[in-house]
């Protein structure tokens, strides 16, 4: 005889209620290049290194193009040439790799977006986001997330402050005019400031709708430390942030850390490689909406190797909890402006005695190092008198494949911002 068990529900009491993901780490390149216009590889082989080394999302964004239409290339005059074309089609074979002969020469068609996420995306482990480089004479603008195609500004401005920013500033409303028109969440992003000394800290905090830009870029090419007579990147953001944020109403600009890369077949210093920066995203799900909002509150760090297991950015704290490595030593600055520093800044002058087109040169007031923790744990508490705070720990671990010399591993958190009152 079978058991009778009795049930007893009490429905005046019991609700269901969804119950919300919690938040996590979601690793990602933002800034990455195929054959769709200069890389060296096919974006099915570049989509499935990414992933295979734990990436969660990826956007492939060549150079005033996206890969939403039909496209055929010469195998032998590509970038990777013929020993890519060799490893693509070992990989991937003949069924899924189309060619074709052109008054004798070879032909290979470049696969869609649409085509070549299919066999990579999987829920809530990797995702494809499509992107583009919107790339004019000196100014290199990401698009994250976008649906169209959008040409770069084009006029016949001069090389000067005023047209590096009106090219700036029309990119980035040719963004938000198509976000709004499409309701579809995009943003742009600065890329590689330092390229070619392209642009000044005074022309970035111009800006209008522009919350990011690239603080670590692993192109060996875009002088991310500065030089004698242009300020680094870290310098530049913090002339940035002390100066926007000075302003009523003023956001904050955000760091990202992105690799640019180009070349996958070999290894150097000369060359853009994969895996050199990247950003870590909290969010609760892996889907574009929840990580543009994450990355619009500044829910995110930028990183070349450095891993944290938290950051927090309380009302009257930031704190971070490092992934510590074996043998490996961390030490976290925490830097910032204080209320009343001197504002005053003076132009950088050429051998000559002119006024050159850089960054100027600001007081030792900004972006100072507040305070310094050795290990793997780090809190700086407020003092009050911060107009904002970021952390950046340096590792002794040197980079894998470096873009320079005894580059070691990083990361940078987003600032904490208290305002001036």
């Amino acid at each position: 005889m079978r058991p009778t068990f009795l049930l007893l529900f009490s429905f005046s009491v019991c609700t269901l209620q969804a119950v919300e993901p919690a938040a996590r780490w979601w690793k990602g390149n933002l800034h990455t290049h195929s054959l769709w216009s200069d890389g060296d590889d096919y974006p099915e082989m570049i989509t499935e290194w990414y992933k295979a080394r734990g990436y969660h999302f990826l956007a492939l964004s060549d150079h005033n193009i996206i890969a939403d239409h039909e496209r055929w290339i010469s195998v032998v005059k590509s970038k990777g040439g013929e020993p890519a074309f060799e490893k693509y089609l070992t990989r991937w074979g003949d069924k899924w790799v189309q060619t074709r002969e052109v008054e004798g020469d070879k032909e290979v068609r470049l696969k869609m977006l649409s085509e070549f996420r299919v066999p990579f995306e999987e829920p809530g482990r990797f995702l494809m986001i499509q992107s583009e480089e919107i790339t004019g004479k000196s100014v290199h603008i990401n698009a994250t997330n976008l649906r169209e195609r959008i040409l770069p500004y084009t006029g016949n401005d001069p090389e000067t402050s005023e047209g590096v920013v009106k090219a700036m500033q029309r990119t980035i409303n040719a963004v938000m005019e198509q976000r709004q028109r499409t309701g579809v969440p995009m943003f742009p992003h600065i890329n590689h400031p330092n390229f070619k000394w392209a642009i000044t800290a005074e022309e970035l905090m111009q800006l209008e709708n522009e919350r990011f830009f690239e603080v670590y870029n692993g192109h060996p090419q875009v002088h991310n430390e500065g030089d004698a007579k242009h300020a680094g990147t870290e310098r530049v953001w913090d002339i940035i942030l002390t100066e926007r944020l000075a302003q009523p109403g003023k956001e904050p600009i955000f760091g990202l850390a992105t690799d640019d890369s180009h070349n996958y077949h070999q290894e150097g210093r000369n060359l853009s490689r994969p895996g050199r920066g990247w950003v870590m995203v909290r969010a609760p799900k892996l889907a574009v909406e929840d990580l543009v909002a994450a990355m619009e509150a500044g829910d995110f760090y930028a990183s070349s190797g450095v891993t944290f297991k938290d950051v927090r950015r309380e009302k009257d704290r930031l704190s971070l909890e490092i992934e510590a490595a074996p043998g490996v030593s961390y030490k976290t600055e925490f830097i910032g402006t204080r209320k009343g520093y001197d504002p005053k800044s003076e132009p950088v002058l050429g051998e000559t005695g002119e006024v050159l087109r850089v960054t100027r040169r600001y007081s030792n007031d900004i972006g100072v190092v507040l305070a310094m923790v050795d290990g793997a744990s780090a809190t700086y508490v407020l003092k009050g008198d911060e107009i904002y705070v970021r952390a950046r720990v340096t590792s002794t671990k040197l980079q894998a494949d470096p873009y320079r010399e005894g580059e070691v591993e990083r990361a940078w958190t987003q600032p904490l911002v208290t305002g001036i009152k």
